[in-house]
Formats: C-alpha cells, structure tokens, sequence
C-alpha cells in the first residue's frame, strides 16, 4: 500500500500535466453528506486521515487538513511526519480554509475542485477569490486520475421502502406534503439531492453508506410527477410497486443531468445550495426554461418534526438499546472482576452482541467510540486492534456508541469508573453531569433558538472558565444518520425547537493527555403548558440507561439536580424490567438507588 507522501506526489504530478497549482478536495461527496461512502473519500486517502467536516488543500509543494476542535489531537498525531499540515479550525492564528487559499493564489493560477462533490455554496466562495485575485476555477478530474489503488466503487447496495407501521407516512402522503411546501416557496418543482430527504421523502432506505440506512439517489418532483435517480434494479419488486402505486418513476443515478437538459416546460425549480453539486447546478442553468429559486430543502424541517408513530416508534429502539447497554455493563464489570485483561476494541464485540440479538436491529450508527483515559480526549476516538488501549482498574471509559433498528435511531455515551478516582477527576464528571442536567431540565418559552438552549447547558463550565470545543448536542434522523438537522444544541444555531424535535444533549470535558468525560442521552422536545406570558416547551429523555453515580461530587448538586437524577433513574428502571431477567433487574436496582 502506498504511503501518504507517495499518493500526493502522484496527484502532483497529476497537477502538473493539468496545469493546475491548488487542488481542493472537500469531505463531500455528491450529495453534500457528512459521512460520504468510500468511494468519494478523496480527502482521506490523500491525506491518510479519517474525518468529516473537513478539506484538503494540495499544492506542488504543501499540503494541509483542515479539521474541527473533535479532531485536533487525533489529526496531530496522525498526520505526523506525511507531509500534510494538521489545522486546527476556529483557533486563533489559524487561517480559514478560503483565507489560504488566497493567501497562496497568485493571477495566472489554477484552482482545481471536482464539481460533482464540490457543494455550491463552497464553489462560490472559490469563484469569488479566483475573480478576486486574476486566478481560474477549474474542474478537474484529478482524483480519478491519481487515485488508482485499492478505490471502492460507488456503492450499490439492496434498497427497500420502510414500512409505514415504522414511517408513519408514506411516500404519496409525503409527496402531497412536499408539494403544499412548494407552493408555499411559490415554485413548482424541485431538485432534492441531500440522501436524508430523499431517504424521507419515499421512505428509502439501503447501506450504501456506512453505519447510515441510506440510497445513493436523486430525485425531481414537480406537481404531476416524482423522479427518483437510482437503479431500478436495487428495489425487491414490492419496492418498486410501492413507489409505483406512489406515483414515483425511477431512472438509473446517473441520468439527472440527461433528464434536466430535456425538460420542455417552464418551472420554478427549487433547489437548496447548501447541498446541490456544482456540476448538478450548471445542468439546471442550462436549461432556461427554469428557473432557478435558492432555499432551504423544506424537508430538512419536515424530518426534523418527528410524527407520532415515529416517536412511538423510537421510544421504544431507546428501550431495547437501554437493556442492550445494561447487559453491557453487566458483562464489563463481571469480566473485568474476574481479572480479565480487556481492550478498547472488546468493548464494540460485547456492545454488538447484545445489540444485534434484537430482532429490529438494522446496523450500528457509527462505528462505536470506546476510549479509555486520555484516550477519551479525542472526542472521536475511534480504536483500532493492535493499537487500543487495555483496560486497568483505574480512570475512566468513554463509551459513545448507538444502533439503528427498524423503530429508530440511538445515540448514547456513558462514562464509567474503572476503580479510584481523583478528586480532580470526580469534579470534572459532576460538573459535566451538572450542564447535562441543566438541558435536561430547560423550560423556555416558545421560539428558543439552538443557540440560546446552547448557552443554558454551558453555565455550570463557564462559571469555572471552562468549555468543550463542541456543540452540546445534534438531531437523530428517524431509522437514518445519527447526526441530522438543521436543529442542533450549537452557538449560532438559529433553528427554533417545536414539539417533535429530537436532540441529543451531550456536553463534555476534555483534557489531552489526562481524560475525556461526556454523558449523551436523547432528548424530545415537548409541550410544557401556557400561561398568561405565552406558551411553553422542554425536554424529556428518551434514553434509559443509568448514569454512573460511583463518580460524582454528590455535595455538588442542587436539590432540584438530585431530583431529577432520582426521578431519571426512577424511569430507567420502570421502563427496562419488563425486558431483563431477576438478576438484571437486581443489579439495575442497585445502579438506579436514590441519591
């Protein structure tokens, strides 16, 4: 296998016979995903770094990697010695993505992108500094070119339609939906490229990408028809006459652009740049019978308002992963008793056993993240044989880990103590428990924005000039990825929370060298009542799974903090006995005492 070094000095020279002098390859693929299917890793491969939300800039004689706060560590040490620059997004000193590239373009220069992964909006802030500085934007086809070895196809996996005893709607109803939507944009088509909306729209699902139920696929819709682009031949033949019944047609993947350059009809089309491909867009202009309106992807809030059977339905994926997690720990302690040497990679074999022997259970929803001590400092740790970390009777274990079942989609993160504590250790564990309690607890009156619910869990690390370099929680899709929006627990967000809206609540401390400690439950946004003063809404969790008590500064929580813990904990045991044996039920007991 080649080396990193090796790779980028076959795509130099790649640049080289291109005339190209900056290549820029962003963590997309065609349809703007955070988790991109193997095949459109560009920026990993080149760069030998595994990562979302990121870009890669490639020069004749530099290269650097772009990557947020979850990553710094793990990108230091990785990119070590490979001749690609490890930067730390959003830190002082730090050049933004575009400020270096127009720091390096001179006039004359090429600026090379692809432009079937290249999202619009980016594509634009290139066009911009290209024009600024006399330089050319150009699309290249350099990543074919150069990345030659060992390249995974794109993905083509069996597709099939979720139920609507799961769904709640089907796609007719969801077209209907969609097309009142679109009415209200005053458009009367759209090209819908984002894989969660489609996914939505029709119900479509697949495994095209990892640990995410998703087809790779298009669609148009206008308000006589349904388009999906996918090969007919992934659906079972009571797929296709679902979506046939629906009113749906199906191309083959590649055909969108073929299908746009045809139409006849003058149509306001909407599209959402934030997720449309350069390469899909120039398609669309070129044909001036449309025309083109830029807006959000309606869907994006239409998923994010989960309907009632959805939330019935995942309620309960959160109680079968609640016993899945308790036969865990149950298995960790026993072993780990018995003296046992265990690793970091044990703890995904042991989680997926219990996981799995659920009769919904689809796919794990990202590849489980099992740190142990300073491990844990990485927020994205991922753990690999032969390079994981034993486990001794001391410190602590991060475990981030959730499953995708037929009802729904978990997310969860416990840290556990593995013997004595510090002081020191035991203060930073209650000080997260504390800002995760305090979003827990929120009430707030209706139109509370992401941002403004961010700054609440924030408080308890703030007074101590404390922070994580993180948002504090992110949506769950519906049987889908496990990070959705556009509604998250992050500054700046400004997507206002209704009933509905699921949201992780996961804040943290991280400390490199030393320890990582972060506690994550599920949370759904409900009704709190209405007075005089206007109408009120607040969280309810829907992870049960204990929190581990053995850690925290008891003296250092409120009353009402101790409430609620008890009140949790009150929940976690009513809802996961009826699924665990005597002696579960026992041990749970003991987990779940009141403080």
């Amino acid at each position: 296998m080649k080396t990193v070094p090796q790779r980028l000095t076959e795509f130099r020279e790649a640049m080289k016979k291109a005339g190209c002098d900056i290549f820029i390859m962003p963590s997309s693929d065609a349809h703007a995903s955070e988790y991109a299917p193997a095949h459109d890793t560009a920026w990993e491969y080149f760069s030998g770094f595994s990562c979302e939300n990121s870009n890669l800039l490639v020069t004749l004689t530099e290269a650097a990697l772009w990557v947020d706060g979850r990553f710094f560590g793990a990108a230091d040490k990785a990119l070590k010695d490979t001749g690609v620059q490890s930067m730390h997004m959003g830190v002082k000193g730090v050049p933004a993505v575009n400020e270096w590239i127009e720091n390096k373009l001179k006039e004359g220069m090429v600026l090379g992108y692809n432009a079937e992964t290249m999202p619009l909006t980016q594509m634009r802030g290139l066009k911009e500094i290209c024009d600024r500085k006399g330089a050319e934007l150009r699309d290249l086809p350099l990543v074919d070119q150069a990345w030659t070895e060992d390249r995974a196809p794109l993905p083509a996996t069996p597709a099939w339609i979720l139920g609507n005893e799961f769904a709640g709607k089907g796609a007719d109803e969801k077209l209907s939906i969609f097309r009142n939507k679109l009415k209200e944009a005053d458009c009367d088509s759209a090209v819908i490229t984002s894989l969660d909306s489609v996914a939505w729209l029709y119900n479509l699902r697949a495994a095209d990408v990892d640990n995410t139920p998703y087809a790779l696929a298009f669609s148009y819709v206008d308000m006589e028809s349904a388009v999906l682009f996918m090969d007919y031949s992934r659906l079972s033949s009571e797929g296709a006459e679902t979506l046939k019944n629906a009113g749906v047609t199906i191309m083959g993947y590649k055909d969108m652009p073929e299908f746009l350059a045809k139409n006849e009809k003058a149509l306001k089309v909407l599209v959402d740049p934030h997720c449309l491909n350069a390469s899909l867009n120039n398609a669309l202009r070129a044909n001036s019978k449309f025309t083109v309106v830029e807006g959000s992807d309606p869907i994006a809030l239409l998923k994010a308002v989960k309907n009632e059977t959805e939330l019935s339905c995942t309620r309960k994926a959160h109680i079968y992963d609640g016993a899945a997690m308790v036969r865990f720990q149950i298995e960790l302690e026993k072993r780990l008793s018995e003296g046992e040497k265990l690793r970091e990679t044990d703890i995904d074999t042991i989680l997926h056993k219990y996981r799995s022997a659920n009769p919904g259970f689809i796919v794990e929803s990202f590849p489980t993240i099992a740190a142990y001590g300073e491990n844990a400092a990485n927020m994205h740790y991922a753990p690999k044989a032969g390079a994981d970390a034993e486990l001794k009777n001391e410190g602590y274990l991060l475990v981030d880990s959730g499953a995708t079942y037929y009802e729904g989609t978990t997310d969860i993160t416990r840290t556990y103590a593995l013997g004595a504590l510090t002081h020191e250790e035991k203060l930073g564990y209650t000080r997260v428990l504390r800002c995760h309690i305090d979003v827990a607890m929120a009430v707030w009156k209706e139109g509370a924005t992401g941002g403004e619910l961010d700054m609440m869990a924030r408080q308890p690390m703030w007074r101590h000039m404390l922070d994580y370099r993180c948002g504090t929680g992110h949506g769950v899709s519906h049987v889908g990825a496990v990070h959705e929006g556009p509604q998250s627990l992050r500054p700046h967000n400004g997507i206002v929370f209704v009933p509905g809206m699921i949201i992780t609540d996961e804040p943290g401390i991280y400390e490199e060298g030393h320890m990582g400690i972060r506690i994550e439950n599920e949370l759904e946004c409900l009704e709190a009542g209405e007075s005089e003063y206007g109408k009120f809404l607040r969280f309810q969790p829907i992870t049960y799974v204990p929190i581990d008590m053995s850690c925290v500064l008891v003296d250092e929580l409120t009353k009402e903090e101790k409430e609620w813990i008890n009140g949790y904990h009150a929940a976690v045991l009513e809802k996961l006995s009826p699924l665990l044996s005597k002696e579960e039920i026992q041990w749970l007991t003991v987990k779940c005492a009141a403080v």
